[in-house]
């Protein structure tokens, strides 16, 4: 397992909600990901070692795409794939699957909450990383959904909160 106060998760939007969508060549998420490097790299000198990834599109590939790059730099960043279900990927398009593979080869551990799709899976695998950090870095634009409900579980949970807020980098 790992030190809770040296854990640190990741949520946030879907392409759908993020000013690119799935273009990740736009000048704009160009910038969030450089902008996302120098957040990480602070909180690893802040102390957090491990990072608790949903491995869902959007904010949470990105984010660990940007973690195993920095890996390179400062060997004792831990990448660990919080994965709510088997087959998470299936309805996704095929490059999306592609890439979510090739993370989770590229990180240091796999959980699997799940053997199966339910109603409460993703919520189940919001809490696991919330339960097990002491920081939670959120993409989020502050508008009603399951990012914004796990920040608040997280608030209640004392956890501290980093937010970036993603319409920040709207062209």
């Amino acid at each position: 397992m790992w030190n809770k106060e040296e854990t640190a998760c990741l949520t946030g939007h879907r392409p759908a909600k993020l000013p690119w969508f799935y273009n990740e060549e736009k000048e704009n998420c160009l910038k969030f990901k450089s902008d996302l490097e120098t957040i990480f790299s602070g909180a690893f000198e802040y102390g957090l070692k491990n990072y608790l990834v949903g491995m869902a599109e959007g904010f949470d590939m990105i984010g660990a795409e940007t973690l195993i790059k920095l890996r390179k730099k400062h060997k004792e960043i831990k990448v660990i794939a919080v994965v709510p279900c088997k087959g998470q990927e299936l309805r996704w398009k095929p490059e999306q699957q592609k890439r979510y593979h090739k993370l989770l080869k590229q990180c240091d551990d796999v959980v699997i909450l799940s053997d199966r799709y339910t109603d409460t899976c993703m919520n189940d695998r919001n809490k696991y990383m919330v339960e097990h950090s002491s920081v939670v870095i959120a993409c989020c634009n502050g508008k009603p959904s399951g990012t914004r409900n796990t920040i608040n579980y997280a608030k209640e949970n004392g956890c501290k909160v980093r937010l970036i807020n993603p319409d920040d980098y709207k062209e």
